[in-house]
This record gives structure tokens, C-alpha cells and sequence, in this order.
């Protein structure tokens, strides 16, 4: 089998030389365009998501020898998020080559957050499958660079924080709505209000829910002095 030209770049762009090719084709086929004869990327994304969990759990125990679980827990989660995930795939123009069913390339499916990262994990698992473990171990650690070097060192994401402040002072979870939706299917805008016990409140717009959950989080942990 023969990559088509735009996947040769991508694999080129990757760095590495598929022996077995129809491993990449796979993991850029979604579910939408998904056949008996098209296999989707599903199950490589399960793969590879632990795949880049070892990988960065390795990579995190090297990078601080004194950390304990508690510290490398939230770094990990930031480097294997679903956002991180995109971020990557971004970089590298993954979202060019992804194979979409028309109604999900027609709603902006190329940038959508979740199929990015997803994609990406489907990536990692066809370079493992194909190459073996120290190939995508390096694959992962050339792509994420000094991202890890550079995670927090109290990496939790903002809701997470918003919630166990609100706990410790006796507060139930914060609440979040969905205010608004705007722009046209293919790149929408959200705008999200988080809210406290207490009343206080703070919004925040973003192209996806979670993002904008996750901005309105921090906002409101900055003015609360969290």
C-alpha cells in the first residue's frame, strides 16, 4: 500500500517511515467516515492514550527524582489531556490530513479539540504498532518537547482547583452554565458562567465548552485569591 501525497508529508513531518502504512491511514480515519472496509481510528486511540501515559509517566519520574505521587499526578494529567493532545496535533498539521464523513468536515471537524486529540493518540499507537516502543517513545518526547520541562508544578487544572477551594471553605462544587452560543457551526463560540455557593460569578468565551469551563474557572480562582 502506497500513502497517498498529503499523508507522505504528514509522515515525513512525523519523522518516521511507516513499514506498514495502512496504520497511519487508519489512525487519521474518524468514525464518520469509518467502513467494513475503512476501519476508524478508535481503537488505536485507545492505545495509544497509554502508550503516551507511560510515556510521560517515565519522562516525569526522570525529569524530578524528589516529586512525590501527589505532585506528578496533575503534571501528568496536563500533559495528556485531551487539550495537550490538540495543542500537539496542531503543530503538526494533523488536522490537514484527518479523513472526515462530509457532515463532520462541514461542522469544523479539522479543528475540533476532541477529534485532534483523539487523532493524535491513534497517531502515537500506529508509529508504537509499527516501529515498537522506544520509536513512539521518542516520537512522544520529540513532539511534546519542553512541554514537559515547562508543566506547572501544580499542574491542576483550573475547575479541579475552583472545586477544591470551594470545598475547603465549605462550599458545594461549583455550578457551570452554558450562557451563549454563537458563530457558525464549523467554529462556534461558548460563553460559560461558573458560579459559587457563595454567588460569586465569572464568564468567559472560548471554541469549545470545556475550554470556556476551564477559563471561567481560572478567572473566577484569580479574583478569589486561590
Amino acid at each position: 500500500m502506497k500513502l497517498a501525497v498529503d499523508l507522505q508529508a504528514f509522515a515525513a513531518r512525523l519523522g518516521h517511515s511507516f513499514a506498514r502504512p495502512e496504520l497511519l491511514v487508519r489512525a487519521v480515519t474518524h468514525s464518520s467516515l469509518s467502513s467494513p472496509s475503512r476501519p476508524d481510528n478508535q481503537r488505536l486511540e485507545f492505545l495509544g492514550d497509554r502508550v503516551l501515559g507511560l510515556v510521560m509517566a517515565e519522562a516525569l519520574l526522570a525529569a524530578d527524582l524528589d516529586a512525590t505521587e501527589g505532585q506528578l499526578a496533575p503534571r501528568f494529567n496536563a500533559l495528556v489531556r485531551k487539550e495537550t493532545c490538540a495543542d500537539v496535533a496542531r503543530g503538526i498539521g494533523l488536522g490537514e490530513v484527518l479523513k472526515l464523513g462530509r457532515s463532520e468536515m462541514m461542522s469544523g471537524g479539522r479543528r475540533k479539540e476532541a477529534l485532534l486529540g483523539d487523532a493524535m493518540e491513534a497517531v502515537i499507537a500506529a508509529v508504537y504498532l509499527d516501529g515498537g516502543f522506544e520509536v513512539a517513545r521518542a516520537l512522544v518526547l520529540r513532539l511534546w518537547g519542553d512541554r514537559i520541562a515547562r508543566v506547572e508544578p501544580d499542574a491542576r487544572d483550573a475547575k479541579t482547583a475552583l472545586q477544591e477551594w470551594a470545598q475547603a471553605r465549605g462550599q458545594t462544587p461549583p455550578v457551570y452554565a452554558e450562557r451563549d452560543r454563537s458563530g457558525p457551526d464549523h467554529a462556534p463560540q461558548f460563553t460559560v458562567e461558573v458560579r459559587l455557593a457563595s454567588g460569586e460569578t465569572e464568564t468567559a468565551q472560548a471554541g469549545s465548552k470545556r475550554q470556556a469551563e476551564q477559563m471561567a474557572a481560572r478567572a473566577l480562582l484569580a479574583r478569589m485569591g486561590g
